[in-house]
């Protein structure tokens, strides 16, 4: 099988070097995912509602939640699960399944999910928000941003 070829599907795993329940916070609150996912994204009544630079807001629900080992939410279209494990050694590895993928959209999906991973990484591990927070320089103008 190619590079992200499954129809439908986007498949990636990312290494965090934090604990798990470090990792889980950085999805599972309003704080974690402001630190490197959207400007906000605020969680009411099992919504998430996501603002990020150059998009109209919009809100997905929570579809699981299960701390500190997964976390399943509705994000533009796509329904997307977030199983961590611990790596043995005080780590985290984390594995992002997003499904419904609609093929029209699929290539910025895939290189969007790559952007959200690093900047949590950046963000989790090492405290560093890597987004440019300028309208500007945002990923609907060209540059890698979330």
């Amino acid at each position: 099988m190619s590079f992200q070829s499954e129809t439908g599907v986007i498949r990636w795993n990312m290494h965090f070097n934090s604990p798990m329940a470090k990792v889980y916070s950085a999805l599972s609150t309003d704080e974690g995912r402001a630190s490197y996912w959207a400007e906000s994204a605020p969680e009411v009544d099992g919504k998430i509602t996501f603002h990020i630079l150059g998009y109209e807001p919009f809100s997905g629900k929570v579809l699981k939640m299960a701390a500190p080992s997964l976390f399943t939410v509705e994000y533009f279209g796509t329904i997307v699960e977030f199983s961590l494990r611990d790596d043995g050694q005080g780590g985290t590895d984390l594995s992002l399944v997003a499904t419904q993928v609609d093929e029209a959209i699929r290539m910025e999906m895939v290189a969007g999910w790559v952007s959200v991973l690093m900047a949590m990484k950046a963000a989790v591990d090492y405290g560093v928000d890597l987004r440019n927070h300028d309208e500007s320089r945002a990923w609907a103008g060209g540059f890698a941003d979330n």
